[in-house]
């Protein structure tokens, strides 16, 4: 995979590159990574990127020259996703990553100011995402977050391919609770099924306490979960235990 940044501030992006799982993915030559400055781009001898927005308003409104410049200067295909930071986009979620960690190419434009000239919003992009319902100064830490929940899917990054299966969303569940040593500390003991070595017992708690964590947690994701009659009794059986 290849990803490009538009952004004014590339120096940030150092951390995350050259750290971690993405410095391995780029060692491995599963990821190439670029950052462009689009205010190299820009068609005035102040290098200025924003101006004022048609209409009155407050804030200061990205040009379109800049953006579409550097995206000319980003060799790109027609299956290259062009992501735009913004508020207004649709929600990044594990599927959204899980979808994007199959593309070849992407392109992240990180804005800044108030906000895009439109006819970047219309003429360049192919996604428009968002991290949350919330507003920050620019594109570039979201950019770097969706960063990282990508390029974690993509084979050959995780030393354990397998080791992503049971995160949190990734079927739509929280993750189940981890132990690890010591067996027992602070007059709190290890679930005795994990030390039962009886793997079909331990997969079938695991999975109980999946559903019992997202019920407690985040119940809005069971709206979308396929329950079977199995998990409902499960969950049943939970709530009649909190009334005892």
């Amino acid at each position: 995979m290849k990803i490009d940044y538009l952004t004014l501030f590339p120096e940030m992006f150092d951390g995350i590159l050259n750290h971690s799982i993405m410095k391995r993915a780029q060692d491995k030559g599963v990821l190439q990574t670029n950052t462009v400055n689009f205010r190299d781009f820009a068609e005035n001898k102040h290098n200025q990127v924003d101006d004022y927005p048609y209409g009155g308003g407050q804030g200061m409104v990205l040009k379109p020259e800049p953006v579409f410049n550097a995206m000319q200067a980003v060799e790109h295909t027609e299956a290259t996703r062009v992501i735009l930071m913004c508020p207004q986009g649709k929600p990044f979620n594990q599927a959204l990553a899980q979808e994007l960690s199959e593309a070849e190419h992407l392109v992240f434009i990180c804005g800044h100011y108030e906000g895009y000239d439109e006819r970047i919003r219309t003429q360049l992009v192919t996604d428009e995402v968002s991290i949350g319902d919330y507003v920050l100064t620019g594109g570039e830490l979201p950019a770097m977050t969706m960063t990282d929940a990508i390029v974690r899917l993509i084979p050959g990054v995780l030393g354990n391919q397998q080791s992503h299966e049971d995160d949190s969303f990734q079927d739509g569940l929280l993750e189940f609770p981890q132990y690890t040593r010591p067996r027992s500390y602070l007059g709190h003991d290890v679930p005795d099924v994990l030390l039962s070595g009886n793997h079909a017992h331990i997969e079938q708690w695991r999975h109980e306490q999946k559903l019992i964590n997202t019920w407690v947690k985040r119940p809005d994701l069971l709206e979308q979960y396929p329950l079977t009659t199995e998990d409902q009794k499960i969950l049943e059986t939970y709530k009649k235990q909190l009334k005892k």
